[in-house]
């Protein structure tokens, strides 16, 4: 295990171990060889595989940038994202959250429940309630599974235009250690810069709230952060990859207004937790 994803782990032990809140480098150029993709695309994993597989892009996701080396901020993610993930359908996953020291405005998640915020979407932020919404968006993702879905559609799609059994004959003759770094590369290269379909995105848009809800939090959370990002210059360098691999603020705003509008009118109002998050994170 790499030392980056040693000190996750660590962070994720210990805001584990802390009280829950209270609501008040791969080369991603690699090319994926055909017997890995006869691999990925017979193959149906388990959690065990999912979780591997997860640990395997994240460390190509971490590869990119470090990060970020404020413990405090990294021990609270933790917590708010934990707490947001018991409320979820896969409460027993490894879940593992951080700030990645990246100006540009994103979020990731990988299988198996590794969740990636970074500096600068985390400071455009003004609240508890608006990271727990984006936080349960990410989480929604590996819930309903949608990077691992992708990764094996994509890798059918690619098998389509490859020799069958030339592929067959080749497949077992290396060893699993490089046909999984080839599948991550693949994997980060074809999916973290494409995106993922409208729909997942829209999907997680609706069980994010669903789950901020639970969780105590305001459901608008979610919809506070697009807000913030439909006022943004889309032009701008720092948003170029968040809205090339989603869809436009407005769309997924109106989407979340169809799907929920109504449905959380009953609950009165729930906190947002400023007060915490700018004495933590905006300090």
């Amino acid at each position: 295990m790499n030392r980056i994803l040693m000190l996750m782990l660590a962070a994720a032990a210990v805001a584990a171990c802390g009280s829950l809140p209270t609501i008040g480098g791969l080369d991603l150029n690699k090319v994926v060889g055909t017997a890995k993709d006869v691999h990925a695309a017979v193959a149906t994993p388990e959690e065990d595989e999912e979780r591997e597989m997860g640990h395997d892009v994240a460390a190509t996701l971490l590869g990119a940038s470090p990060l970020m080396a404020d413990a405090a901020v990294q021990k609270y993610v933790n917590r708010v994202g934990l707490w947001v993930a018991l409320q979820g359908s896969r409460p027993t996953l490894p879940w593992r959250f951080a700030v990645i020291d990246n100006p540009n405005v994103n979020a990731f998640a990988t299988p198996g429940g590794y969740v990636f915020i970074t500096r600068g979407l985390l400071e455009r932020m003004n609240s508890e309630a608006e990271l727990a919404g984006a936080l349960a968006h990410e989480i929604a993702h590996v819930e309903k599974r949608h990077h691992l879905n992708a990764l094996k559609k994509d890798a059918r799609m690619r098998l389509l235009g490859r020799a069958g059994s030339a592929a067959l004959e080749r497949a077992g003759t290396e060893s699993e250690a490089t046909e999984r770094l080839a599948q991550v590369a693949g994997m980060a290269k074809s999916l973290y810069t494409r995106g993922l379909d409208k729909s997942d995105e829209y999907e997680a848009d609706r069980v994010g709230a669903i789950l901020a809800a639970r969780a105590g939090y305001d459901p608008y959370g979610l919809a506070q952060v697009l807000q913030t990002l439909d006022s943004v210059n889309p032009e701008a360098s720092q948003f170029a990859l968040l809205f090339k691999t989603h869809p436009r603020p407005a769309d997924r705003l109106a989407q979340l207004d169809k799907a929920l509008g109504a449905r959380f009118e009953k609950l009165g109002p729930r906190p947002s937790v400023e007060q915490r998050f700018v004495k933590i994170v905006l300090k």
